[in-house]
């Protein structure tokens, strides 16, 4: 390889690897997010709705959408009102009130087979004190369905196939861009901790690339 084209092939991968403009489409995932309502808003939650138990007057949401990393995921639509969901629902001993919001997202963001998704809604889930996040859905949305790796692939069936798989955001909308995979930065909301963010890999793969680039021209010049 000549020292003229090594430069120009660095430059391509590393535009891969970081998404400069113009050299590749991002990359997202399509998946179901969890979210923890409060007087500010939606906040991305810190663990998975298998894990995280809300307490009696909470808000959980979920949102159906594309996309790359928890920085950029879509809040649900709809304000965390607890007393707009479950203000008739009166206390009960041993059990607690948990308003549960479901955003099904945007036709934009739904898979071939359902270009429609429904209209968000929301329900008032009583459950026993303890239970989790993930039980206070199952009593208000099913059916549910999960892969053999514990994601949630759909909330009240929808969408009917598919599982976090990877699409291609490109300016017409998302497209398909690979099989199946779990979001590992986003976090799906089976996941009880967070992942590498895919531009911190991104980034030590860029590093990396950089690195041998480096030796490669130490190299030449001794030579």
């Amino acid at each position: 390889m000549t020292r003229a084209r090594f430069p120009a092939l660095l430059l391509a991968v590393c535009a891969v690897l970081l998404g400069l403009p113009g050299t590749a489409e991002a990359a997202g995932y399509r998946y179901w997010s969890f979210w923890e309502g409060g007087p500010g808003g939606w906040t991305y939650a810190t663990e998975g709705p298998g894990t995280a138990r809300p307490a009696d007057g909470d808000v959980d949401g979920y949102r159906f959408a594309v996309s790359a990393d928890s920085r950029d995921a879509a809040r649900p639509r709809r304000a965390p009102d607890f007393e707009a969901v479950c203000g008739t629902a009166s206390a009960v001993d041993g059990t607690k009130r948990v308003a549960v919001v479901i955003d099904f997202g945007t036709a934009a963001d739904a898979p071939a087979h359902d270009a429609r998704p429904p209209a968000p809604r929301a329900a008032c889930a009583r459950v026993r004190a303890d239970a989790t996040a993930a039980e206070a859905l199952a009593a208000v949305a099913k059916p549910l369905r999960y892969d053999d790796r514990a994601l949630l692939c759909a909330i009240a069936g929808y969408p009917r196939t598919g599982c976090g798989e990877q699409v291609a955001t490109t300016p017409g909308g998302p497209t398909p861009a690979g099989p199946a995979s779990p979001p590992p930065a986003a976090r799906p909301v089976t996941d009880p901790g967070p992942g590498p963010s895919v531009g911190v890999a991104a980034g030590v793969a860029a590093v990396a690339v950089l690195g041998a680039a480096g030796v490669w021209q130490a190299r030449r010049r001794r030579r």
